[in-house]
């Protein structure tokens, strides 16, 4: 069984203590509502999701491998053509 106590990137910060599945449930949410209602509603909802994306990444940076880099830079630029294409 999965341990949905454990911590994606150990630290004391603000999110060190919501739990990974509430994290993805929210992700989910405001993804998915964004792509139905489209139009600026959407893509507002879907910038807040650019926009906490490339803040994480910002912020944990240094401690990712360059092949996570890469592959957090392209959900990032996926994520963002969705908000145009909403439009």
């Amino acid at each position: 069984m999965a341990d949905f106590k454990r911590t994606l990137i150990p630290g004391r910060g603000p999110l060190a203590k919501v739990p990974a599945p509430a994290v993805f449930l929210l992700v989910l949410a405001l993804f998915g509502v964004g792509v139905w209602v489209r139009g600026p509603v959407g893509a507002t909802l879907l910038g807040v999701l650019v926009v906490g994306v490339a803040t994480l990444l910002a912020v944990t940076w240094r401690y990712l491998e360059p092949s996570a880099r890469v592959l957090r830079l392209l959900v990032l630029a996926v994520l963002v053509l969705v908000t145009v294409s909403v439009l």
